[in-house]
């Protein structure tokens, strides 16, 4: 069975920083674009980073730009997201995605083509 278990969410002051982690279990994602999104209270989810296998190709919502910093580690299946100069605005439940088609550009675009979610992570930021 796959699993993508997030960890690192908190509460944080405005301006404070996080670091999100996802760690997988029950299959390789060799191949895989890797992701981000959030889901804010009352909201849609929203794609937020992705990361490509394929030379590490990265693609970030204009929100997040220059904030923000995904990475994934390989060798041990894991992705990352830093999150600094947070804003109140982003606080959201934070979901690890992954999808077969490695395309991140695709993914920011076709949510619905994830093949596998976590179950989110809260990050609050406080004014």
């Amino acid at each position: 069975q796959v699993h993508l278990v997030e960890s690192g969410g908190g509460l944080v002051q405005a301006g404070g920083s996080l670091r999100l982690s996802c760690a997988t279990s029950g299959r390789t994602f060799r191949g895989y674009a890797m992701g981000w999104s959030r889901q804010a209270p009352g909201k849609e989810r929203e794609f937020v980073a992705g990361i490509q296998w394929e030379g590490g190709v990265t693609h970030y919502a204009d929100f997040v730009k220059g904030r923000f910093t995904i990475s994934r580690d390989n060798a041990k299946n894991t992705l990352s997201l830093q999150l600094n100069s947070l804003k109140p605005e982003d606080t959201a439940v934070y979901y690890c995605a992954a999808q077969a088609y490695d395309d991140v550009q695709f993914m920011a675009v076709n949510q619905d083509r994830v093949d596998y979610w976590g179950r989110g992570t809260q990050v609050t930021v406080s004014s």
